[in-house]
């Protein structure tokens, strides 16, 4: 075989036949999930929640509703952390302008849109896109919601640590350690000087005295590599049978455990309420609710264990060793303790405390680690929440298609290619069940993952 040479120049041609273009790999999850959202009438509601942000003729037509959200949906499928990066594949990809519902002549959003989109749609009507894909999820036989697990990551902020100033004076950090050097007696100190009077302070890193001026809902906290660094807290509350995500809160990064816990717990009580009651016929359609809460020991305190006992929420929470114990004046507490100190000790404990870590620790690797969101490029919970808000719902949706034709990810294609015969037959299964769903045939390919072991019954 002869070696074909690239051409110094190229001139394209002039007429291009649609249906001669190269089809990627990814076609058949977008396409089936444009059919998924389509069948539930995803573009519809949304344009209805929306439509109070806009006028009904003033003005030329804005984006759809549908298309801001399926963008921000790209960001979890892609793995994309950034808006610009969102729009940029876009506008790159035919498979998305497709998805997305663009043609081959017609230019997809830039980032800027999508920050306008964003900042007039209110946070109410994210949460309410959220609770419609967990509604999906019910319809869909994939949620039970009884035995809830949960945990907190940290998400590296967009501020930098040199940028902090002090609360009451305003000074940088550069200037307040200047002034201490001067005030021991070194009178025009250098960078030397500055970090070694720094090493020695304790408490110099405060979120009481030190913030961002650029973005004071970032707290200074240790990441999970060790780092210090401007930071937020992100809590998932994930349903430990199907592994869907229910609930998911944004905090400040100093937040305790104890403390975040209840915002998380009411969020996800509200989401399954949400979720069983048909607006229209004010009707139980799916019988979903939380009966039971796992998590670590970081969540252990009197008044968790009695909040969740109140809310008649079985609790199933590690407890740290504290050794004896004095309980005067706190009988509800100590009832409150003890039951749950049965409760883990028992082999349901056990169990769920063996299977909290690989499912919710799952649910922060999808969204953070291969979702790309592990350092946030917006400022301020609002705007960040937004964004997480779909980016979780993405990871719900993940949940129906694996449920659907087998994968969670569009890349889960490119890798079954990549892993040799059961990928490809897994590949090869997934486009079989796109393309059936598209034609109409008989039947419908449904493949469901291996459950995971029952877990015992509740004590």
């Amino acid at each position: 075989m002869a070696m074909g040479k690239r051409p110094a120049e190229r001139q394209d041609d002039l007429w291009i036949v649609a249906a001669e273009l190269p089809q990627g790999p990814g076609h058949p999850f977008y396409r089936r999930l444009n059919q998924l959202l389509a069948a539930h009438g995803f573009d519809a509601y949304v344009e209805g929640l929306c439509r109070k942000f806009y006028h009904d003729s003033l003005g030329r037509p804005g984006i759809p509703p549908g298309v801001y959200f399926r963008m921000l949906l790209v960001g979890y499928f892609e793995g994309l952390d950034s808006e610009r990066g969102i729009a940029w594949r876009c506008a790159d990809s035919r498979t998305l302008s497709q998805f997305l519902g663009y043609g081959l002549t017609d230019t997809t959003p830039d980032h800027s849109s999508l920050s306008v989109i964003r900042n007039r749609i209110d946070l109410e009507t994210h949460e309410e896109v959220f609770a419609w894909v967990l509604k999906l999820l019910a319809a869909e036989g994939l949620l039970k919601g009884k035995t809830v697990g949960i945990d907190a990551t940290t998400l590296e902020a967009n501020a930098a640590m040199r940028s902090i100033v002090r609360k009451d004076t305003g000074e940088s950090y550069q200037e307040f350690l200047t002034q201490l050097a001067q005030a021991s007696g070194i009178a025009t100190p250098t960078r030397e000087d500055l970090a070694k009077l720094d090493r020695k302070r304790k408490n110099k890193a405060s979120n009481d005295d030190w913030e961002n001026p650029h973005d004071p809902d970032a707290k200074i906290a240790k990441m999970k590599d060790g780092r210090t660094h401007l930071a937020h807290k992100a809590e998932h509350a994930v349903d430990m049978d199907s592994q869907a995500i229910v609930a998911v809160t944004l905090q400040p990064a100093d937040r305790g455990d104890t403390t975040s816990l209840a915002d998380t717990v009411e969020a996800a009580v509200a989401n399954l309420l949400d979720v069983q009651i048909d607006p229209a016929t004010k009707k139980c359609v799916h019988p979903v609710a939380m009966e039971e809460a796992v998590a670590d020991k970081g969540y252990h305190s009197n008044a968790t264990m009695t909040a969740l006992a109140g809310m008649e929420i079985r609790s199933y929470v590690s407890e740290p060793d504290r050794g004896e114990r004095a309980w005067e004046g706190q009988a509800e507490a100590q009832q409150a303790v003890y039951a749950n100190r049965r409760r883990i000790r028992g082999k349901r404990g056990k169990a769920l405390m063996r299977r909290r870590g690989e499912v919710i620790e799952r649910s922060f690797a999808h969204c953070y680690e291969t979702g790309g969101m592990r350092r946030t490029h917006l400022r301020g919970h609002g705007n960040i929440l937004k964004r997480l808000l779909v980016h979780v719902a993405g990871f719900n949706l993940g949940l129906v298609m694996r449920a659907l034709v087998g994968i969670g990810k569009p890349r889960r294609l490119q890798d079954g290619l990549a892993n040799g015969v059961p990928g490809l037959f897994a590949a090869i299964m997934a486009c079989l069940g796109s393309f059936w769903q598209r034609w109409g045939l008989p039947g419908r390919l449904r493949t469901v993952p291996a459950p995971a072991m029952p877990l015992p019954a509740a004590a």
